[in-house]
């Protein structure tokens, strides 16, 4: 099959080794980088909401809420005391689940 793909086409079949590689092309990205993609945006769009006095969790497990925010960090209030983190450390927001009350 590889050697197929590897050699010239015949003159009744000009895009006959073109063809399949585009089409897994076509394949991986609609499987692969799309996904991805709209995860990404996702996660930024999440990210723009938070602000200063809710609740997150980072992906490292700590539970903290957040203090200050800057361009690209987030300054966490532990129960130890502050920690600053990267905007793309916080994993979720728990102000709704864990403090009902810190939203109304």
């Amino acid at each position: 099959m590889l050697f197929q793909l590897l050699q010239t086409p015949t003159a009744g079949q000009p895009f006959g080794g073109i063809l399949p590689m585009l089409l897994i092309m076509v394949v991986f990205f609609f499987f692969m980088i799309w996904p991805q993609m709209r995860k990404q945006k996702k996660a930024k769009a999440y990210l723009s909401v938070l602000k200063k006095g809710d609740h997150v969790v980072t992906t490292g497990g700590f539970h903290a809420k957040i203090s200050q925010i800057t361009d690209t960090h987030f300054i966490l209030e532990l129960e130890e005391g502050k920690i600053k983190a990267e905007k793309t450390a916080v994993s979720m927001e728990m102000t709704m689940v864990a403090y009902p009350k810190a939203k109304a």
